[in-house]
């Protein structure tokens, strides 16, 4: 990768400090949400460490200097031209310490003992080529699924298009690079039944068994991400009329889309904010007065906590403990699909920019496969009389 110098190799662009401008370049310039700038900074700071590193480990294994330029270097003389002994000069005055140059002063002095002459090369952006860069994906791929490792290419590959940009690279050294096979499983979903019993196992003796319930019943009934919903406020659920009611959520992005609740989901929210004041602090009494879904202790309950209680319902409704908050999400919009919804409804509800994702995210359940199949193929054992007689031959 050619970069554009300065002259002084001091003034060179660190991997630090380009990370840091362009972090800030998302936040300030591209409006970009504090969970992708936190993504953003976790890849970069990686790929900062491993060429700091590697670097470290390309300096230990350096050669050393050649014979002659040792002697250029030292002055150490030549075999068979040892001076003799009353040449050589007394130890008081073998020059100390503190005046022997130091590296980098002459030409083609050797560095003192344990100094870090690369300590401005290993992070500099001229380090970041295709052979490091490919050096970072093999370490990577034992430890990093393909997804993982698409991720952090895209994260390089935008920090090295904005030094483009800006002109401190000439050539985006990560475009190079190939991309792992990403294999996009199925979602997972629940059947009908399974949903509804894993909606139903929440008591409704306690305050949190209320708030669990009403949590469970908006991942399914309005689709929502789980950020999503742990972020919901008091003020951005309309319950008025019934019929109408909705929620306004801020999604990826700080996009803000309104999505109608349920009946379901719209019950089991006014049960709960009946006993919403019982979820306080304990000690002072305190509580949130802004989150609509609150921790045992008052304060806004976090994602984590809401993925807890999913797995836990999720195995004691339906037997699956490998249920999560985003698997609500895809029973939500595959249940819509069945139940005949429009897909660019779909896309609306669920908040996708793109109607590709959605078509990637929401799939025809097998049983809405073969209803259809069963009642348009001719060959299938429901279809119409009909459509069973088969022209002559």
């Amino acid at each position: 990768m050619n970069v554009r110098r300065g002259g002084d190799r001091s003034g060179e662009t660190t991997l630090e400090q380009a990370i840091a401008r362009f972090l800030t370049y998302l936040t300030a310039e591209r409006r970009a949400s504090r969970h992708t700038v936190a993504a953003y900074r976790r890849d970069l700071e990686q790929l900062a460490r491993f060429a700091r590193e590697k670097a470290a480990a390309n300096a230990d294994h350096r050669p050393a200097p050649t014979r002659g330029k040792a002697q250029a270097a030292g002055k150490v003389p030549a075999a068979g031209k040892v001076p003799a002994a009353s040449k050589v000069p007394a130890a008081s005055k073998v020059p100390a310490a503190s005046t022997v140059p130091a590296a980098g002063q002459a030409s083609g002095e050797a560095p003192a003992a344990g100094e870090d002459t690369a300590a401005v090369e290993d992070t500099a952006v001229t380090g970041l080529d295709v052979l490091l860069l490919r050096s970072w994906l093999g370490s990577l791929a034992r430890t990093h699924a393909p997804a993982s490792i698409a991720r952090k290419v895209g994260a390089a590959r935008s920090l090295l298009r904005y030094l483009e940009r800006r002109g401190e690279v000439d050539k985006n050294a990560a475009a190079q690079l190939a991309l792992p096979k990403v294999r996009r499983p199925l979602p997972t979903f629940l059947d009908v039944d399974a949903a509804a019993e894993v909606m139903e196992i929440p008591g409704a003796e306690t305050a949190e068994g209320l708030r669990d319930r009403a949590i469970l019943e908006t991942l399914y009934g309005a689709g929502l991400r789980v950020s999503e919903l742990c972020g919901l406020d008091l003020a951005h659920v309309n319950r008025q009329p019934a019929d109408r009611a909705s929620v306004r959520v801020i999604g990826k992005g700080d996009k803000e889309r309104i999505v109608p609740l349920g009946s379901h989901a719209l019950a089991a929210i006014e049960r709960y904010l009946e006993r919403r004041d019982e979820l306080a602090d304990p000690t002072t009494g305190a509580r949130d007065p802004r989150a609509l879904f609150l921790s045992r202790r008052g304060a806004r309950i976090g994602v984590r906590r809401v993925q807890a209680l999913v797995q836990r319902y999720g195995a004691l409704g339906a037997g699956r403990s490998d249920l999560h908050p985003h698997a609500l999400r895809h029973t939500c919009a595959t249940h819509l699909l069945d139940g005949g919804a429009d897909l660019r409804a779909i896309q609306k509800l669920l908040g996708h920019a793109s109607l590709a994702t959605t078509q990637r995210y929401t799939h025809v359940s097998i049983d809405h496969l073969l209803k259809v199949y069963d009642a348009a193929h001719p060959m299938a054992r429901n279809a119409h009389p009909v459509a069973r007689k088969r022209s002559p031959a």
